[in-house]
């Protein structure tokens, strides 16, 4: 199945970006504000069809990549090839190819992570940046230390640093444990047997699991900055609370690494807040994408 889900507001592109090429939904008017909303863990430019078309109606060019890894995008081989410079080198590309110096971004999951890390080292990019369930890189480890139970809640993580058990495991009965999660881990009918059927052709792409799963190999093994910059663009924090995943205080810890950041706590929803509550997400991201440029970093 073709998985560039047609509607009236998309179309797609294929962008080289830091030697690879990535597969993108675009819409909105293409002289609007750049936003690129990056997916997280395991979905795909899919993820955020809730948003697309409403962040264009705004008058946003939005841009929602599969990352390097995932469904159409390539998926070149080893973990170093995942290391997170290495993935915000690509968002920095994307804008390049785009021929835009500057530009919003918005992240979830994994791409939350990517959020952080681009807001801190490139301000002179990012303008900037609103992550929803995803937490500051440097903050995860301190935090587990600090309190065992979010490590309980992070199994998973240790598990994906074996080599091909976690590739047999996640693939069995044509998927079944990643469909499983996603609904269990999620509200009642925030994904559709449709949906997971998306999913798990994007998974089955030749190549594609095992690059899922490398970005949580790389980032055990070549780890996030020892100190992080402060953050000084303006950076909005939504999030699920009854994220099964990630605790929530984790908020809090990324936001003492900001000048500028602010929270918004959603205490019905779960890790996939984009999905189950779209329309507030929308309208905070919405409100913070299209508020007056901030001042130079």
């Amino acid at each position: 199945m073709d998985d560039t889900h047609r509607t009236p507001y998309v179309e797609f592109l294929r962008l080289r970006t830091n030697g690879v090429e990535l597969h993108a939904a675009a819409a909105g008017p293409p002289d609007g504000p750049l936003v690129l909303l990056l997916h997280g863990f395991p979905e795909f430019w899919y993820g955020w069809r809730r948003q697309i078309g409403p962040l264009a109606a705004a008058g946003l060019r939005v841009i929602a990549p599969d990352q390097r890894g995932y469904n159409l995008s390539d998926k070149p081989p080893g973990t170093a090839a995942y290391a997170l410079d290495t993935l915000a080198d690509d968002v920095l590309g994307l804008a390049g190819a785009l021929g835009r110096g500057r530009f919003a971004v918005v992240g979830h999951d994994w791409g939350a992570v990517v959020a952080w890390h681009l807001a801190g080292r490139n301000p002179e990019r990012v303008e900037r940046a609103a992550v929803l369930n995803g937490p500051h890189p440097a903050t995860v480890r301190p935090f587990m230390r600090a309190r065992p139970s979010q490590m309980l809640r992070s199994w998973y993580a240790a598990f994906f640093q074996a080599p091909t058990l976690p590739e047999w495991t996640l693939g069995a009965g044509d998927f079944a444990w990643l469909r499983a999660s996603l609904a269990r881990s999620a509200r009642p009918g925030a994904f559709s047997a449709d949906d997971l059927r998306r999913y798990r052709d994007a998974w089955a792409r030749p190549g594609a699991l095992t690059a899922m799963l490398n970005w949580y190999r790389a980032l055990a093994r070549h780890g996030p900055p020892p100190r992080p910059p402060r953050i000084r663009v303006p950076l909005r924090v939504v999030w699920g609370d009854r994220d099964p995943f990630l605790d929530p205080r984790l908020v809090e810890a990324g936001l003492a690494l900001c000048d500028r950041g602010e929270a918004f706590h959603l205490p019905g929803a779960t890790h996939w807040v984009q999905h189950e509550e779209p329309e507030r997400v929308n309208r905070l991201l919405v409100e913070f994408l299209t508020a007056a440029p901030p001042a130079r970093a």
